[in-house]
Formats: structure tokens, sequence, C-alpha cells
């Protein structure tokens, strides 16, 4: 079992804004099946990346258009689901016309790649569909645009909001065990125990 990380390019867009952002892309699984979380920007990479491997699912944290614009053309090739929460349905549809999702996720809901589970967490905030994936056995977690190194995800546009992710993070991630390694939708890794301190710094400064 081992997790790799392939950083694509592209852009941002919502509420008529665009801008130019980097997104990690995570496989998570072994020689012979893997899991894609969030398939951003670039099908072909991604691709490359998983190799003649089986893929168990694309997983989308949550349904922005740098998340998921590669989602479609990664499952046609690999034949793998699109999991999304279905909070999230009005920001796929704004980032896909044509393409829908093809099945859930669930706060509590148990995926398994390569005889390992990763437990979805709900964490609306960034988005109303928002998750984490938990993965206890390797002591990480995959927190898309919900948690940062230096704090939560941006709430300033459309179907985001401050109040929800602080509680997302405040009840949800940072009961996790301290140790356990943050792999994040941009940036750099962080862990549980490095940011939780900080909490009440993120609150007064408001995001």
């Amino acid at each position: 079992m081992r997790i790799e990380k392939v950083v694509t390019s592209g852009t941002f867009s919502l509420d008529g804004g665009t801008w130019e952002v980097d997104n990690n892309v995570w496989l998570l699984g072994d020689d012979d099946e893997v899991m894609v979380v969030d398939a951003a920007h670039d099908a072909d990479a991604i691709a490359a990346a998983v190799g003649d491997r089986r893929v168990t699912a694309i997983v989308c944290t949550h349904a922005h258009n740098d998340h998921v614009n590669a989602a479609p053309a990664l499952a046609e090739r690999t034949g793998a689901p699109i999991l999304l929460h279905p909070d999230d349905e009005v920001l796929w549809n704004l980032a896909h016309a044509e393409a829908k999702p093809d099945g859930p996720l669930a706060d509590g809901q148990t995926l398994r790649v390569a005889g390992v589970d990763v437990r979805v967490l709900h964490t609306p905030g960034h988005a109303p569909g928002a998750v984490c994936l938990h993965v206890p056995e390797l002591g990480v977690v995959f927190t898309g645009d919900t948690l940062f190194q230096g704090g939560p995800g941006a709430t300033g546009r459309s179907h985001s909001d401050f109040p929800t992710i602080i509680s997302s993070i405040r009840e949800v991630l940072l009961p996790l065990p301290p140790e356990t390694v943050v792999h994040t939708g941009h940036g750099a890794d962080t862990t549980i125990g490095a940011e939780a301190p900080h909490l009440d710094d993120w609150i007064r400064r408001g995001h």
C-alpha cells in the first residue's frame, strides 16, 4: 500500500472569476489497484501515474471545477465510478453539463482499496458536500480544500460558509490523532497536531 501525488495545473472558476491553480491529485493503492482522489485538470497525467492498475473509484472531495474537471475523461478511460456527496451536485452541474457522478458519498461510509478501509467524513463549509477521507491504518486524512497548512479552506464564494467549515474542522478533523498526516488539495502536507493549536486564531481572523 502506498500514497502517490500527482500535481496538475489549470484554472478554478466560480462566481464570474477564474484563477490559475495547482492541484494535488492523490493515488491510494498498491501494484494492482488504486483509488484516485480528486481528478484535476489532466486525465492523461493521472492515467499515466495509474499505469495498468485497476481504478476502484474516482473520489471527489468536493465539486469545484478544479477538483473534478478531469473526472469524466478519467472515468471513461478506466471504467471507474465517480463518487460525490449529493450536497455538491449544484457545483458539479456548474462544471459538467452532461456527465453525472456514478454514486453518492455519505458520512461514515467505508470505501475499500487494496485491503485498506477509507472512511468518508462529511465536512461541509468550503462546499456543502465537501468530504475528507480518513485512512486510520495509514495515519492519514485527505482533506481536499477543508483544511490546509495554516488554516481552513476559502469560504468567500458561493455555496461556502465560514462558521460551517470551522465546525467541521473542530468537530470532525481535530479529534483525529494529532500525528495524522493531512494530505491537502493544494500545497504542502501538514498534521492535525500542527494545525489544532491555531483554531482560535482562525476564528478571530475570520478565514
